[in-house]
Formats: structure tokens, sequence, C-alpha cells
């Protein structure tokens, strides 16, 4: 069986329940940005990582398919019961995380060691997806059999600052200063 349907050469895809939508719908925007991001989290994967990071890593992707699932599927909302406790789990990451770390004293810009730009690439997808996520959300806000679950949100908000932490540290691990960011005179 070939992969390719040709059920989209018109500029329109099917979502879960088979209701066809086109292609730039806010819905397919906010799951292709978290489908995005979790390509991304893979590609930070490939490289030589300590097993409990890699661990941590793949609990953010299972969480960003279920996320993606649930964007994808109009009234989806199966993902809550992993999502909810996924969130306290990053908020005690990033305390962890910010426990081991000076405090910021200037704004870093993105770099240092490949890693830790990785992580800031995938701050930044983060952010973008938490944007898609709250256009989309807003947009469905007055249907409640389409709303969009709240918690989806504050998880892309809080894998935000956690990439920003794990950047942060992924340099001070690797004995690499943070690179700041000076005022152009």
């Amino acid at each position: 069986m070939p992969i390719y349907t040709r059920t989209g050469d018109d500029g329109e895809t099917g979502l879960f329940g088979n209701r066809r939508v086109p292609k730039d719908h806010l819905r397919i925007e906010a799951y292709g940005t978290i489908d995005e991001l979790n390509s991304f989290v893979g590609l930070l994967r490939t490289e030589p990582l300590a097993p409990e990071f890699d661990r941590q890593l793949q609990s953010v992707q299972d969480a960003l398919f279920d996320i993606g699932a649930d964007l994808a599927t109009e009234g989806g909302k199966a993902s809550l019961v992993r999502i909810v406790p996924a969130i306290a789990a990053m908020e005690a990451w990033i305390d962890a995380s910010e426990r081991a770390l000076q405090p910021l004293r200037t704004f870093v810009l993105p770099g240092g060691t490949r890693v830790a730009a990785l992580l800031h690439v995938l701050r930044t997808i983060a952010r973008r997806a938490e944007r898609c996520y709250w256009t989309l959300a807003r947009a469905n806000r007055d249907d409640a059999a389409m709303a969009i679950p709240k918690e989806l949100g504050i998880y892309l908000n809080r894998l935000s600052d956690l990439c920003f932490s794990w950047a942060r540290r992924a340099n001070q691990q690797a004995g690499v200063a943070d690179v700041p960011w000076t005022r152009p005179v």
C-alpha cells in the first residue's frame, strides 16, 4: 500500500473523526507545530546524553504525541490523564535545574554548547506551539464540545521554561559559559 493517498491534493486534510479541513486550518497549524517540536526533541536525542536526561526527553516526546493527537481530534482531551502529572514533573525538573544554576544577572543569547543551542531551538518552537495553541483555544472557546483543554497550553508553557533552564544547565555541565547579551554601544 503506498504512503500517498492523494486525498490532500486539493489542500485539505482529515482530522481524527474524518472531518476534512483546509491544511492551513488553525487546528492543523497547532498540531503541526507540536509535531515539529517533537521532531526537534528527537534530533536532540541523537546527541550523546546522560541516560536520565534522555528518559526525560522521551517522556516529553510521549506527551507531545498525546497533545498532538488531542489537537487533531475535535473535542480531544484523552491526554489529560498524562499531561496533568507531566506538568508537575516538569515543574520538579525546572526546580532541580534552577537550584544547580547561578541566578541570571543578564539576558542570555542562544548558544554555548550544541546541546544548549538545540534546547534553545526547542524553547522557541515550544513558544510558537503555545501561541498556536492559544489561537486555536480562543477560536473554540464559545463551543464547549470543541473546547481545547487549558492544560495543554500550560504544558507547552512549562516546556519552554524547562528548555531554557536545561540549556543553561547543559552549558554549565560542559563548563561553557552562557552567551550574555550586551547592549550594543
